[in-house]
């Protein structure tokens, strides 16, 4: 993969992968890795809202920018496009594999088996409080260097 393509998938693509397309793109290019990253929901209720206020502020903190992002669905041809489609949770996992076409299924992986946390799913953090955003980072963190790590072998 000279450069890779890859997109991060939650359900309305307004929390969990955005920060995740701005956590990855911020130590990608630190890493001097040269990909391409975005991400998108497998709902599409949210299409052209700013990722949450919460995500940007906690991840802002940390400092990473969420310039440019604006939430959207997940569409056929991401399938062609990426080359690793990241989901965030089983739910997500499962939604993508049933709309994925066959031939496309294999670059649909979960985010966090890059991490080393154990956990296997980024949980949402939309109906809780700033604790979860602050978790939902270090799994993210954690697993974006994974990520690179996986990526740079």
């Amino acid at each position: 993969m000279s450069k890779p393509k890859l997109l991060f998938v939650c359900l309305g693509n307004i929390c969990r992968s955005p920060t995740a397309e701005a956590v990855f793109r911020h130590k990608a290019k630190a890493a001097g890795l040269n990909a391409v990253i975005d991400s998108a929901g497998t709902g599409g209720w949210h299409k052209g809202d700013l990722p949450d206020a919460r995500a940007r502020e906690a991840g802002g903190h940390r400092g990473y920018s969420f310039a440019g992002q604006t939430a959207g669905p997940v569409i056929d041809s991401d399938f062609l496009e990426f080359d690793l489609i990241l989901a965030m949770d089983r739910r997500n996992y499962s939604d993508l594999i049933a709309k994925a076409p066959g031939t496309q299924v294999g670059k649909i992986r979960m985010f966090l088996d890059f991490g080393s946390s154990g956990e296997k799913e980024v949980p949402d953090p939309y109906y809780g409080g700033p604790d979860g955003f602050e978790h939902v980072l270090d799994l993210i963190e954690d697993a974006s260097d994974g990520l690179i790590a996986h990526l740079q072998q």
